[in-house]
């Protein structure tokens, strides 16, 4: 133990480093709660499509969904996000799933969608590569 201590006193700044990131994530968590957003995986995202009828929304740019996209996903460029909430309305009580390349996209639409009443928002975690990393289906059709 005394050495540990000993450790800790030499790399105060690692351990500040540390603190400070856990914080980041457990802050971070706690804000998505808050907000009423919530992960998903791919079994889960296939729970909500296949028993909730959820709306996917990919939001990557047209060159990325036409390389690759969820089956029945509806393709809304996160730049065009906010001019076709209105064309979203009718989904505003069902579950929707957002996703895009690596997630940090898709919360920032989620958070937008939660602002403009929206009640289930999910994003996939991992974006379309954990679902690919899950070996479902991927569509090359526009």
């Amino acid at each position: 133990m005394e050495q540990f201590i000993e450790f800790a006193l030499k790399n105060w700044f690692l351990f500040l480093a540390l603190i400070i990131i856990l914080g980041l994530l457990i802050g971070s968590e706690v804000f998505r709660k808050v907000r009423g957003i919530s992960t998903v995986n791919p079994t889960q995202a296939l729970q909500l499509i296949n028993n909730q009828n959820a709306v996917i929304i990919d939001i990557r740019d047209g060159g990325e969904y036409q390389a690759g996209h969820i089956p029945d996903a509806r393709h809304i460029p996160r730049d065009a996000l906010n001019n076709r909430l209105d064309e979203l309305g009718k989904f505003k009580a069902r579950p929707i799933i957002i996703y895009c390349r690596s997630g940090n996209r898709a919360f920032a639409a989620c958070n937008l969608l939660k602002k403009h009443g929206f009640e289930k928002v999910h994003y996939l975690q991992g974006g379309l590569p954990t679902w690919q990393g899950a070996n479902l289906p991927i569509s090359k059709k526009t």
